[in-house]
């Protein structure tokens, strides 16, 4: 009934505005098309969170929402005689935006793939299983090396490898590896919040010159602690006891040739990522697909050699192509809400509840929207806020993503290695967590910043 009731409004108003004045303005929000809008896009978020229910696979509603609202919006400009330049210009700006993630993922995956079949994830957990960690220090041993990592490698591809590697610990047992995942996602995402391209959100906010280097080097404490206190929590409901293993029984497994070069170029295409945006100003995924040519030509000169080489397009087949197109969907979508104008109305929460309340609102708006949108708008906007505050932000908008499984890439990313095991469902359940560290988060930002002004 609240759908039906909806579509009748939407009906009212579209022909309440036939025979009206042409329509230029940009903002599209109070218009047919933006409520109409608006609540395709709510439908095609409940189908996402409710993906278990209903067994159809997230990357179908979100890719349907992201194409189709833009198809509405044409329609919409078509009827009021509006310039579609305008369109087109968001279409290509936003298609640009969209390219740089989608590659930037493509290839990171496509290592991943190979590294699997050279079977180096399966040696490193004959190396962390054969030692007699238990469930819990192999627990606390991923998050510290996913909060660590994720500053040099970026959240993504550091949450992408290390569920890798809780899968080939132990594939059987969720009561593991759901906290497993979960820790994951915050340590990745709290380890990117500190540094200036270790998440999508705080490169955003180094590159529109928020901040310098070293100033997000502040963050460590409040993002590290936040983390600690999660880690803390979820480590209590993971079970006791180690993985099964029997070293008399269990053959050592070898890296196949090529293994560990495709480790060191995995090194090497980050740092070109990095190094390239830094001083060449070039966008990271440049660098990943330089990276990818040198894989490919890795490849290459394998099987010229006569050795046991690897196919990297068996790895490109083996992608969780779902997963990218999910990212193309859900940005898309929030793109053309963007263009209808709802985003606007985030900065207008600064006029009303002040800069540090509407930051803190950040952090939630972005692990339900997307923290990347969110951020966009907010540097679009460009509220006249002083380091402290922007750096607040950088934090919530990348820690906030956590709260929900695909707030953040990190979590989509970890969604779709552990599909049907690391789901919204799951995660829910333990975001309480989540919740506690954030909160820990802020308190030590409020202190560090306002009150002791150590920064």
């Amino acid at each position: 009934m609240r759908v039906f009731l909806i579509l009748a409004l939407m009906l009212g108003m579209l022909f309440a505005n036939e025979g009206g004045e042409v329509v230029h303005s940009v903002d599209l929000s109070s218009t047919w098309v933006g409520f109409l809008s608006l609540a395709i896009f709510v439908i095609a978020y409940y189908f996402i969170a409710t993906e278990e229910k209903y067994h159809i696979n997230k990357s179908k509603p979100a890719l349907f929402a992201g194409t189709f609202l833009f198809m509405l919006i044409g329609l919409y400009y078509a009827m009021h005689g509006m310039d579609t330049n305008l369109l087109h210009e968001e279409v290509a700006h936003l298609i640009l935006e969209i390219a740089e993630i989608f590659f930037f993922l493509f290839v990171a995956m496509t290592y991943i793939e190979t590294l699997i079949e050279r079977r180096v994830f399966e040696a490193l957990k004959y190396k962390l299983v054969s030692k007699g960690y238990s469930y819990k220090k192999l627990f606390w041993l991923t998050g510290l090396l996913a909060f660590f990592i994720s500053p040099i490698a970026d959240n993504m591809t550091t949450a992408l490898i290390l569920s890798t590697v809780l899968l080939t610990i132990d594939k059987e047992k969720p009561a593991f590896l759901v906290p497993g995942a979960i820790n994951i996602v915050v340590a990745a995402n709290a380890g990117g919040a500190w540094s200036p391209f270790g998440d999508i959100t705080t490169l955003m906010a180094w590159t529109a010159n928020k901040g310098e280097f070293v100033d997000f080097l502040y963050l460590f404490v409040p993002s590290i602690v936040g983390w600690l206190v999660t880690a803390y929590l979820l480590s209590l409901s993971v079970p006791k006891g180690e993985p099964d293993f029997d070293a008399s029984t269990e053959e050592k497994p070898k890296i196949k040739p090529g293994g560990e070069i495709t480790i060191y170029l995995g090194v090497f295409t980050i740092a070109c990522a990095v190094l390239g945006h830094q001083f060449f100003g070039l966008p990271a995924t440049w660098g990943m697909m330089f990276g990818l040519s040198l894989l490919k030509l890795y490849s290459y000169t394998q099987k010229r050699k006569g050795t046991k080489g690897f196919d990297i397009y068996a790895s490109m087949r083996l992608i969780e192509n779902d997963t990218l197109l999910f990212f193309f969907g859900i940005l898309a979508a929030v793109g053309a809400l963007h263009f209808l104008g709802y985003l606007s109305y985030i900065t207008k929460l600064y006029d009303v509840i002040g800069s540090t309340a509407g930051n803190v609102g950040v952090g939630f708006l972005s692990a339900i929207v997307d923290n990347v949108p969110v951020m966009s708008a907010i540097l679009k906007a460009d509220p006249n806020m002083g380091i402290d505050q922007w750096l607040l932000v950088t934090m919530t908008a990348g820690i906030g993503g956590s709260l929900i499984s695909f707030g953040s890439a990190a979590g989509v990313g970890v969604m779709g290695r552990m599909r049907g095991i690391y789901t919204f469902a799951s995660h829910i359940k333990l975001a309480w967590t989540v919740l506690a560290g954030y909160i820990v988060s802020l308190i030590l930002w409020y202190v560090q910043f306002e009150v002791m002004g150590l920064y």
